[in-house]
């Protein structure tokens, strides 16, 4: 799971997008994977917890794409008049992560 790159504690991915909010044409970068990759690599994150900033850069790519096909699949995912994100994106990664290790086992045994 993602963590902040300076102080190591765990970031939530809802929170982390939230922040992602206020660039002015996030609708427009959601439409595009590579956009959005791009811009979360450019974006300047500031950690809740100790308060320091990093690059979206740091952040593990795969998490980050598979956060791009959730705010896509599930509509409604953001609030755009509350600026804030519906889904428990850190619980649903988690979740897809563990029914991908657990179908990489079932297969292998």
């Amino acid at each position: 799971m993602a963590r902040c790159p300076l102080c190591g504690r765990a970031l939530k991915w809802e929170e982390l997008v939230e922040q992602m909010l206020e660039l002015e044409d996030f609708r427009e970068i959601l439409k595009d994977r590579n956009a959005f990759m791009e811009s979360l690599g450019d974006f300047v994150f500031k950690c809740p917890h100790c308060g320091e900033e990093f690059y979206g850069r740091n952040l593990p790519a795969r998490e980050a794409e598979k956060v791009f096909d959730l705010l896509n699949d599930f509509k409604g995912s953001i609030d755009w008049e509350e600026r804030s994100v519906r889904l428990k994106l850190t619980n649903l990664l988690a979740l897809d992560l563990m029914l991908e290790e657990w179908d990489r086992r079932s297969r292998g045994g």
